[in-house]
């Protein structure tokens, strides 16, 4: 028991720096909301599940695992809203990137 927590809480931790670190190393506020976003989403919910295996069969398990689909649920939605204004605002993205659909080109309205 002790080694899968220990696995799960390192597990998430080490995902939790990777989104850190890419917050501050990525070029522009896309590839920044997508780090963030993954390792996050990943990393929280590792630990969360590490916490819940350690406090057992609880209400304060119950409420980590409302958490975890409370944060599962937001964040990549917050991040989706936020990607999209970021893109309709004509925030440049970084050298490199490309359109998918180069019809469609961000023209600065909400």
């Amino acid at each position: 028991m002790t080694v899968l927590v220990g696995t799960l809480l390192f597990t998430g931790i080490f995902f939790l720096t990777v989104g850190t670190i890419g917050l501050l190393r990525f070029p522009d506020v896309y590839t920044r909301i997508h780090a963030t976003t993954k390792c996050d989403t990943l990393g929280l919910g590792l630990v969360l599940v590490s916490l819940m295996f350690i406090s057992g069969l609880s209400w304060d398990s119950v409420k980590l695992l409302f958490v975890i689909i409370f944060v599962w649920l937001t964040n990549p939605t917050a991040a989706h809203v936020i990607s999209k204004a970021a893109y309709k605002r004509g925030i440049p993205m970084a050298e490199g990137s490309f359109f998918i659909n180069k019809e469609e080109k961000p023209d600065g309205n909400i």
